[in-house]
């Protein structure tokens, strides 16, 4: 790792640089990829699936006899670990659930909102270099809990043309409707429009590499909805002098294991630690079976030691982490002033780990600095909050001299007109009545 002193803030924005790709650069040759999709349907999913993941899949889809044969291939342990973070998760988005209950804004005027779930949702799960059950999870179980209509998951498939079977059993657990074995950005367009065998969604969700983060951006420009924009894996970890660096350096090694392309930083305001960080990394790297996955990602990752805890703060909201973990002697005091980051942690007994799996937090989370405008997959994430409004004859009266004046300041006649037509209409109808009581 590299190791930054007390660097001066006119370094920040370049030590705080991300070594991802541009996903714009692959444009075109995605581009080419949907269009053939598009165009072609489930044979164009099986020339890339063939082409990519090197097999040709009797079916695209999962079968339930290869669902009920993944179920009896997971341990009966892991089917217990399944189970609890399935619990916490559900717990912690089911109470996410609120009405925005009937309000009267003015005498006569009622608005109320109304939760409506996306009726059609996609969910992509890299295969790649791990099984990501856990994602299955965590974008499975809140589009259950908002009761979608449709959710669909593809990932792609193994030399065998299998999934994984613990991705299987999660589906399952996760109330997943149809599953499909495709990957990368054909399984992107496949969802954005639909073919003979994968239907069209409205929104897609999920992580995975450059070419499928391509793939979202492009296809959301009209064609669907996605989740937000997604790149490399990445934690920081705030320290003082009171932090465990053997716990640090599993943190951060935790995160550095997803890839060549993650990125790790420590932001510390005691040097006392940082050798002592150094070395557990060495230790606790030697006995990772991707240690050659998380050397990699230690070179693109930095060490910087600051002068104030107010400093580490500071920068942390400029770098926006998609993981933020606090661990120093007041950390809620920390925590109270952040306010760029996709999921934090505080204390030293709570690995971001913890969150990945388990915990009840959702681990699909922005990255790449757009911790500063999105926050992570929610039970929002599913639903649509559409307005309703009611307003009376006398409601109408009230704001009738507002709307007109501002209509017409907008130069918008028809809009003010929609207004007096309704208040005419009121007034004949009460001149006919006191004709007719004359």
């Amino acid at each position: 790792m590299q190791i930054i002193k007390y660097p001066s803030r006119e370094e920040w924005t370049s030590l705080l640089t991300r070594p991802s790709y541009d996903s714009t650069l692959l444009f075109d040759s995605v581009q080419q990829v949907l269009t053939d999709v598009r165009k072609n349907g489930d044979k164009a999913l099986k020339k890339y699936t063939e082409q990519f993941d090197k097999v040709i899949p009797e079916s695209i889809e999962v079968t339930k006899e290869e669902i009920a044969e993944a179920e009896k291939l997971v341990s009966v342990n892991l089917k217990q670990a399944i189970e609890m973070a399935r619990r916490n998760i559900w717990k912690f988005h089911s109470e996410q659930q609120q009405e925005l209950p009937e309000i009267q804004t003015s005498p006569g005027v009622y608005c109320w909102q109304k939760a409506i779930a996306i009726e059609k949702v996609g969910l992509y799960v890299p295969g790649g270099t791990a099984p990501l059950f856990s994602t299955v999870l965590m974008l499975g179980i809140p589009a259950q809990i908002a009761e979608c209509n449709e959710v669909i998951l593809c990932t792609p498939p193994n030399k065998e043309g299998k999934i994984h079977p613990a991705v299987l059993y999660a589906a399952k657990v996760a109330g997943i409707h149809r599953i499909f074995k495709i990957g990368g950005s054909q399984a992107i367009a496949a969802m954005a429009y639909g073919t003979e065998t994968v239907p069209k969604v409205y929104k897609i969700f999920g992580p995975g590499n450059q070419y499928v983060t391509a793939a979202k951006q492009l296809v959301s420009l009209r064609d669907v909805a996605i989740d937000m924009p997604a790149g490399p894996s990445e934690v920081e970890v705030i320290a003082d002098e009171t932090s465990n660096p053997t716990f640090i350096a599993a943190d951060l090694l935790s995160q550095a294991e997803h890839g060549v392309d993650s990125q790790v930083i420590l932001l510390t305001v005691s040097d006392k630690i940082i050798e002592p960080v150094l070395e557990q990394l060495e230790l606790q790297l030697e006995q990772l079976p991707r240690k050659e996955l998380a050397r990699k990602a230690l070179e693109n990752s930095k060490i910087i030691l600051l002068q104030t805890l107010e400093e580490a703060v500071e920068m942390t909201n400029e770098y926006a982490p998609e993981h933020l973990i606090i661990s120093t002697r007041f950390y809620m005091g920390v925590a109270a002033n952040i306010i760029n980051a996709g999921s934090v942690f505080l204390g030293n007994y709570t690995p971001e780990s913890a969150g990945d799996y388990a915990s009840g937090t959702n681990h699909t989370l922005p990255t790449n600095g757009y911790a500063k405008a999105y926050n992570g997959v929610n039970l929002d994430s599913f639903i649509r909050k559409v307005t309703f409004q009611q307003i009376t004859q006398e409601g109408l009266t009230n704001l009738s001299n507002a709307i007109i004046l501002m209509a017409e300041s907008e130069e918008l006649n028809a809009h003010s007109n929609a207004v007096k037509v309704r208040l005419n209409e009121e007034k004949e109808v009460e001149e006919r009545y006191s004709s007719h009581r004359r």
